[in-house]
């Protein structure tokens, strides 16, 4: 339990350490107008109040992200909760923080433009296409997920079979009036009420840690891999899965193409620190306490009485935590089923919180990633419009960008090769993230006065997860080219040494 108190207390107390010394790396100016006040349209560009601000921002990049990556990531060991409290405050946090500053300083750009300001035209390009494709595949994917989960539940609880068309239909409906109406309106009034939940519903996780049986881990063995292997034939080792599993809760590219959103909303640059910072080490916070919940519930849990003798096997909770993210009790048994965390979120919440827990596990498994949906689509029309400079001031406007988008997602949704797009989505997050690294570093380099070392505090995790991402896509055996690790392992590393001398050969002049 120590060392879920003490991981606690790093995070929340990061915040105030390092995210201040994050701020001042960047100097907010707070007699500078910003983007809400100067380019006011009242649909994009709307001053919010910060509690508004803050709680759209940690939806926007919350969704089920903290939740269900902290649960398979856990899988890998303690070593879960280093990488949540120290990716969070060195990188993630940082990441939001700096992208969402630099936004605000032009205008409210969006993230590929902010890009290829820094990093050329060429990157401009890719990152436009990158960020693209990975706005939409989440909006789809985020629908798919929620109309799912509402159909069965539809079954379960009015015994009404084939309504899946019918939630897909809706949750389209809710994300196209995200992406069109004005910001203050359905993000603005519904976002926070969704971001309540979510909170609440971690809260109480939280408080479940400390009252229900279980042990946790000690934060010794946190350097072995944990992962029940002989399980799962598509292992991937703990470098690089891990970094690419947890991203919502550490680091996450898609993060930073929704700072932007709130760059045009947010009324003053002094308010960046707890808007933008402050949101991700909350949603740290959130990953924290799942990814605890998760290990203990699972070292508590008796699966042999749940899922029978075929369960029986099974000592470790890491074993017994993917088996309950891999096996469901029917009336003919235990079948096997892809892995769905969702299935151990609905399990902790009825046996920690009861029948209140099942309300709360409704929302955070449906509203938490309605939420990121609406927010990708949104993100994708700004996008769009900024590289297309259509002017957005106009409903109809906004309209005419948006049914393209939705109807490539309708497509994505309906067309089977949609799945194996989503592989990628994952490793193409940390792309964009390695991406926008280096473009803070640059930024950071190059600007007036700059310092001449400041700039690595954003060079050094970019380094890192261009190691992550070149080596996850080598090595893995599902979503990659499925090398041998150690070949892998030298693939990756070399190309990352290359990308970063040239990188270092472009910012240093």
């Amino acid at each position: 339990m120590s060392t879920f108190v003490i991981a606690l207390f790093v995070l929340v107390a990061g915040y105030f350490v390092y995210g201040g010394f994050v701020e001042r790396v960047f100097g907010p100016d707070t007699g500078r107008k910003t983007p809400c006040y100067t380019n006011t349209d009242g649909a994009d560009y709307v001053p919010m109040p910060v509690w508004k601000v803050f709680t759209v921002q940690f939806l926007n990049i919350a969704g089920t992200g903290p939740i269900f990556g902290a649960l398979m990531g856990v899988l890998y060991g303690p070593a879960a909760f280093l990488w949540i409290v120290f990716g969070c405050l060195l990188g993630g946090a940082m990441h939001d923080y700096m992208s969402g500053m630099i936004s605000i300083r032009r205008n409210g750009a969006s993230l590929p433009e902010i890009i290829g300001d820094e990093l050329g035209s060429g990157c401009r390009l890719v990152m436009r296409i990158v960020s693209l494709v990975l706005m939409l595949c989440v909006g789809a994917s985020f629908t798919l997920i929620p109309a799912g989960l509402m159909d069965s539940l539809t079954v379960q609880v009015a015994g009404v079979p084939g309504t899946y068309v019918y939630w897909v239909a809706g949750m389209m409906l809710f994300y196209v009036c995200v992406t069109v109406f004005p910001i203050s309106k359905i993000m603005g009034n519904i976002y926070p009420v969704f971001g309540i939940a979510l909170l609440l519903m971690a809260l109480m996780v939280g408080v479940g840690i400390f009252t229900n049986d279980g042990d946790i881990p000690g934060i010794a063995s946190a350097l072995c891999d944990h992962y029940p292997s002989a399980l799962d034939p598509s292992y991937t080792p703990l470098f690089p899965a891990l970094f690419i599993t947890i991203a919502c809760g550490a680091v996450s590219g898609f993060h930073a193409t929704q700072s932007p959103m709130m760059a045009r909303c947010i009324k003053n640059e002094k308010y960046g620190l707890r808007c933008f910072y402050g949101a991700m080490v909350t949603e740290g916070v959130v990953a924290l306490i799942w990814a605890f919940a998760a290990i203990k519930f699972a070292d508590a849990l008796d699966v042999e009485s749940v899922y029978g003798s075929v369960a029986a096997a099974l000592k470790t909770p890491y074993e017994k935590l993917y088996f309950a993210m891999t096996h469901v009790v029917t009336d003919g048994g235990v079948e096997t089923v892809k892995m769905n965390p969702a299935l151990v979120v609905n399990m902790i919440c009825n046996d920690w919180l009861g029948r209140f827990g099942l309300i709360l596990a409704v929302l955070g498994i449906v509203a938490a990633p309605m939420s990121t949906g609406g927010s990708a689509f949104r993100a994708a029309r700004l996008i769009c419009a900024d590289f297309s400079h259509f002017t957005q001031k106009s409903v109809v406007h906004r309209i005419l960008l948006s049914l393209p988008l939705f109807a490539i997602a309708i497509v994505m949704i309906n067309v089977g090769s949609f799945k194996v797009l989503w592989l990628y989505v994952s490793w193409l997050n940390q792309v964009l993230a390695s991406f926008t690294f280096l473009t803070i570093a640059h930024y950071l380099r190059h600007r007036p006065n700059a310092s001449s070392w400041t700039w690595l505090i954003s060079f050094l995790p970019g380094v890192f997860m261009c190691a992550v991402s070149a080596c996850f896509i080598l090595i893995d055996k599902g979503n990659g080219l499925g090398l041998d690790a150690n070949v892998g392992y030298i693939a990756g590393l070399s190309l990352t040494f290359v990308l970063s001398v040239i990188f270092l050969r472009y910012n240093l002049k």
